[in-house]
């Protein structure tokens, strides 16, 4: 399939500070990418806050950018450089968040950047629990058991109602972070604080986070 003419120049949002045994397929992935995108002749802008990785290594992009991974950062980089197109989907979780709320400040659509890889409409599907539930049920595909709550008292009023243990999903956390098995209501509680605890200091994000909980069947 020939490359389209349009994109000529991509930045590649980087997973950045992964350790060795911790999300290394995104550094491969990414440093996959890199290199494929430059054999089509297409200049390559990596970004990634991590210089002790592969994808770092002064072959794998034309430029390369070892600076933090914030919005702020990256808006800079981009109206400096001037790409056309931003892969997003090959720096995990880091990167599906700057892009989609690059997307919802219509940052990308002012600067003429496209979204390569993926739709902002599929990374929510991918994200959001229940849109992600709602798809499935769509499809007929089963579910587990499972119900998206707002607040501490919810998680505890359906984990009651299901079971424990109980496994805490938070929305937007591809990876799992903040979320963990809940035994019993106290560990349940301190799960659900914790990750909500979290979200509410983030001044980063007005995205509404949910909570799943799911029947652990481990």
């Amino acid at each position: 399939m020939p490359k389209n003419p349009k994109i000529k120049k991509v930045v590649v949002i980087g997973s950045g500070p992964i350790v060795i045994g911790q999300a290394a397929e995104f550094d491969y992935a990414g440093t996959q990418a890199c290199s494929e995108l430059k054999k089509e002749g297409i200049e390559v802008v990596l970004i990634n806050s991590n210089p002790a990785t592969i994808m770092t290594d002064k072959n794998m992009a034309d430029k390369i950018y070892i600076e933090p991974l914030t919005v702020a950062t990256v808006k800079k980089i981009l109206l400096k450089e001037k790409p056309d197109s931003i892969l997003p989907n090959l720096g995990g979780q880091t990167g599906l968040n700057i892009s989609m709320e690059l997307e919802e400040q219509g940052f990308l659509k002012e600067n003429n950047i496209r979204l390569l890889g993926t739709t902002p409409e599929g990374i929510k599907k991918a994200e959001d629990r229940q849109a992600f539930k709602d798809t499935m049920a769509e499809i007929g595909e089963p579910c587990i058991v499972s119900k998206v709550v707002k607040t501490v008292n919810d998680a505890v009023a359906f984990s009651e109602e299901i079971g424990l243990p109980v496994v805490v999903r938070p929305a937007y956390t591809l990876g799992g972070t903040g979320g963990g098995i809940a035994y019993t209501e106290e560990e349940l509680t301190e799960i659900c604080k914790r990750w909500t605890g979290t979200f509410q200091s983030a001044s980063d994000t007005n995205r509404e986070m949910y909570i799943r909980m799911e029947r652990n069947r481990i």
